[in-house]
C-alpha cells in the first residue's frame, strides 16, 4: 500500500522526466535563429539591388562618354566588393544554418555547395575569415587608387593596412587552431578497419 501512494515526482523517473522535457525545450530554442538568417537573406536582396544600381551606372558613364580609368575601376571593385560580400552572406546563410540550426537535406543534389559536406563551427570561422579578407583586400585597393588624393591621409593609409594585416594573422591562427584540432582528434577508420576482421576469426572457426 506504501509503494502504491508514492507520487511520481517521488520516483526517479520524475526528475529525469522533467529534465529531459527542459533538454528539449533547450534544442527547439535553436529555431529562434530561423528570423536572422531570413533577415539576411533580406540583407542580400538589397545588395542585389545596389549591385544592380552601381552596374547601370557604370554602363551610363561608359557609353555616353570617356571616364577616367581610374573611376571605371573604383566601380569596378564597387560591384566586386558588393559580389564578395553576397558570398559571405551566403556562407552565413547556408552555413550556420546547417550548423546551428537544422540539416538542409540537399544531399545529392547538382548544386549542392562543395565546401557544404564537411562544414561545422570551425571550417565556417576559417572561410568567413578568408571572405573578410578578400573584402579587406578590396577596400585596401580602394584606398591606394585613391592614394593620390588630398582626403586620404597617410595616417588612414596606415591604419587600414594595419588592420588588413590584422585579418589575415586572425584568419592564419583560426586555419593552424582547426589543424590542430584535426590532427588531435582520434582517428576512427583505423580501429573500424581492424573489428570487422576480429570478428570474422571466430566465424572461422566456428564454421
Amino acid at each position: 500500500m506504501r509503494l502504491a501512494q508514492l507520487s511520481v515526482a517521488d520516483s526517479p523517473a520524475g526528475p529525469r522526466t522533467m529534465l529531459g522535457r527542459v533538454g528539449y525545450v533547450m534544442f527547439l530554442s535553436r529555431w529562434i535563429q530561423v528570423p536572422l538568417y531570413l533577415g539576411l537573406i533580406v540583407a542580400q536582396v538589397v545588395y542585389v539591388w545596389r549591385f544592380m544600381a552601381e552596374l547601370l551606372h557604370l554602363m551610363h558613364l561608359g557609353f555616353s562618354g570617356h571616364p577616367p580609368e581610374t573611376t571605371v575601376m573604383l566601380i569596378v571593385l564597387g560591384l566586386v566588393d558588393v559580389v564578395m560580400i553576397s558570398n559571405l552572406l551566403i556562407m552565413v546563410i547556408i552555413g550556420g544554418y546547417e550548423t546551428f540550426v537544422s540539416r538542409l537535406r540537399i544531399e545529392g543534389h547538382p548544386d549542392q555547395p562543395q565546401w557544404l559536406s564537411h562544414v561545422n563551427a570551425n571550417v565556417l570561422k576559417v572561410k568567413l575569415a578568408m571572405a573578410i579578407i578578400g573584402i579587406s583586400s578590396i577596400h585596401l585597393l580602394q584606398i591606394f587608387i585613391n592614394a593620390a588624393r588630398p582626403t586620404i591621409t597617410d595616417r588612414e593609409l596606415i591604419w587600414k593596412t594595419l588592420i588588413h594585416l590584422t585579418f589575415v594573422i586572425s584568419a592564419l591562427a583560426l586555419a593552424a587552431i582547426d589543424r590542430i584540432m584535426e590532427n588531435g582528434r582520434p582517428q576512427h577508420g583505423t580501429g573500424g578497419a581492424e573489428r570487422p576482421g576480429q570478428l570474422q576469426q571466430p566465424e572461422r572457426m566456428a564454421a
